[in-house]
């Protein structure tokens, strides 16, 4: 589709047309992405917010598949509807401004009552509530509680939203010992839950 966004494709599920749209790192950039694909739709039935996300549930593994119940952004919060999937861990999901890069940063958000915390949801949710539809929150797990990051995944976002990759790999240069066995761990873990994600949507409802 000719949006303006990173990415975007049309085409039917289950009998019904959908729009699959990705814009980049943060809520409002999300929302600017519902945002362009209305001016294609004749109209949404529901919007979805995927992707991966970290955990704050120490009792959460990798590519565990998380549904939202609701969704905050630390001020208000959204309820999410049920996509009637297979079986998945429920609970509240912390929508951040901005990498929850430490241990200690994802166990204040866990004691707040999120067991897992993303950066775009809360932009979907509120685009959901101004249109009156239904908004779902799907996420997969690609960190756990007790990990943190050596590298500052933050500092290499570019105004965009995407990643700058030559300044991730300078980092990983600095400390190669630590930097590049984290990268490769992450690629790995995000390619795994992406597949565990897609076939928990393809047995979704809606």
């Amino acid at each position: 589709m000719d949006l303006p966004v990173h990415w975007a494709r049309a085409g039917t599920w289950g009998g019904r047309d959908v729009i699959a749209v990705a814009n980049g790192v943060g809520a409002h950039r999300a929302a600017d992405a519902i945002a362009a694909a209305q001016v294609m739709a004749k109209g949404f039935s529901g919007i979805c917010s995927i992707g991966t996300g970290g955990a704050l549930d120490s009792s959460l593994t990798i590519a565990d598949v998380i549904v939202g119940s609701s969704v905050t952004d630390g001020q208000k919060e959204w309820a999410a509807a049920d996509p009637h999937g297979p079986p998945a861990r429920s609970g509240l999901v912390h929508s951040s401004a901005h990498i929850a890069r430490t241990i200690e940063e994802k166990r204040k958000l866990n004691q707040s009552g999120a067991i897992l915390v993303e950066m775009e949801a809360a932009g979907v949710a509120r685009a959901a509530q101004e249109l009156a539809v239904p908004f779902y929150c799907i996420r997969v797990v690609s960190d756990l509680a007790d990990e943190a990051f050596f590298i500052d995944f933050e500092s290499c976002i570019m105004p965009n939203g995407r990643f700058n990759v030559p300044r991730l790999v300078m980092q990983a240069l600095a400390h190669p010992a630590r930097g590049f066995p984290e990268l490769l761990r992450l690629q790995r873990r995000t390619a795994d839950a992406a597949k565990k994600l897609g076939n928990f949507l393809a047995e979704c409802k809606f």
